[in-house]
């Protein structure tokens, strides 16, 4: 069986680190959307924000963007793991991940460490299961 027969498929989002590295933004299969690793890069631009709030902000455009072309949104992430260099800038990131994840209360976990480029200061991954919440 080839991976379309099963309902798998990559989602690109064009940033240069899919393609130096080798993955992709996310992978459809079946019913799951699995969201890969994502920054506060601006992948049009190749550009990140210095400030850590707007790189969040940023990575949940990116992560609702791979999620809106899987063909589901916030309201069906049901798992999201936030990875930080500096433990101190996660708090000031909670009012934009609660406009996002408020209502949907996803299992969530946060870990510090070290990021792929020191500019990096938030990265987020999420696990979604198309249908499980309301389409917002």
């Amino acid at each position: 069986m080839t991976n379309q027969q099963v309902g798998r498929r990559a989602i690109l989002s064009g940033s240069t680190f899919e393609e130096q590295i080798g993955y992709a933004r996310a992978v459809v299969d079946g019913d799951w959307v699995h969201v890969s690793g994502t920054t506060g890069f601006d992948y049009a631009t190749m550009t990140i924000s210095e400030d850590v709030v707007e790189q969040a902000e940023q990575c949940l455009r990116n992560v609702g963007a791979a999620l809106d072309e899987a063909g589901c949104s916030f309201a069906d992430v049901v798992r999201v793991r936030y990875l930080l260099p500096e433990r101190e800038d996660f708090e000031p990131c909670w009012p934009v991940l609660r406009q996002h994840f408020g209502d949907v209360r996803p299992a969530a976990t946060m870990m510090v460490c070290g990021l792929a480029d020191p500019r990096m200061k938030f990265e987020i991954e999420v696990y979604a299961r198309k249908g499980s919440g309301s389409r917002a």
